[in-house]
């Protein structure tokens, strides 16, 4: 997901936006003129649509499984915390803030390509896991076991309630070294993300906690599953994202 489609369609706006201008200008212009000026209204729609309202996403990884798996297609809210600017970012309007629980989208402070995890810690959380048990201010984050598994390697599939949201989670056991003994408090104006497979995602407990203004939204149903190009596409997991 590293191509930056809101860059290129904004660029397609502005061109198109461009063609339509001229096409109302003058009164002889090319076929091509008259095309590419069609075209702006749609493309500003789609624009609009994908900054602001809903942006579909595709799930590339394992980080977020049980909850999400390779081949997922999710809707992802643009307005659910913020109003943004598209390929800028800068912030219009303030929504609500993120809750622990919330599963989502964001660019991660190392690189510009799009990440989706959990959000466990808000501004000012102490955060630790110990030997794969997550603890929040303190506060053991109980489980409930639902199934075990042996292959290919000892894994259980946990239920998990963080501020009265459940939502399931994949452990080893024993647990992995990210899952060992990590703490850390979230610094002011910061969120702690984690992928619900805890001992297979590249998270913050690697690269830190994500700055506000590098979240993009809130993942909030799955829409199709497709995992293979020549398959058909599925619409079996269909339904809202725990």
């Amino acid at each position: 997901m590293s191509l930056n489609f809101e860059l290129i369609l904004s660029l397609c706006v502005i061109l198109s936006g461009f063609f339509w201008i001229l096409n109302r200008a003058l009164k002889n212009t090319s076929q091509i003129v008259v095309f590419f000026g069609s075209l702006a209204p749609v493309l500003l729609f789609v624009l609009i649509l994908r900054s602001f309202l809903i942006e579909p996403f595709q799930i590339p990884s394992k980080s977020m499984v049980p909850t999400l798996v390779v081949g997922d297609f999710i809707l992802v809210s643009k307005w659910n915390y913020s109003v943004r600017l598209p390929v800028l970012r800068t912030e219009l309007l303030e929504v609500s803030k993120p809750e622990r629980g919330d599963v989502v989208v964001f660019f991660p402070p190392h690189e510009s390509r799009y990440f989706i995890k959990r959000l466990v810690g808000l501004p000012g959380d102490k955060i630790n896991v110990i030997q794969g048990i997550l603890y929040i201010n303190n506060k053991k984050i109980e489980g409930k076991t639902l199934s075990a598994s042996n292959y290919p390697f000892r894994s259980v599939i946990v239920e998990e309630k963080i501020d009265e949201k459940l939502f399931l989670t994949k452990k080893h056991q024993p647990p992995g070294r990210l899952s060992k003994n990590f703490s850390t408090i979230v610094p002011e104006d910061h969120y702690f993300m984690m992928g619900d497979y805890r001992d297979n995602s590249s998270d913050s407990r690697i690269w830190g906690p994500v700055p506000s203004d590098r979240i993009v939204g809130k993942a909030f149903a799955r829409w199709m599953f497709w995992d293979k190009f020549l398959s058909l596409p599925s619409f079996h997991r269909v339904g809202s994202i725990q």
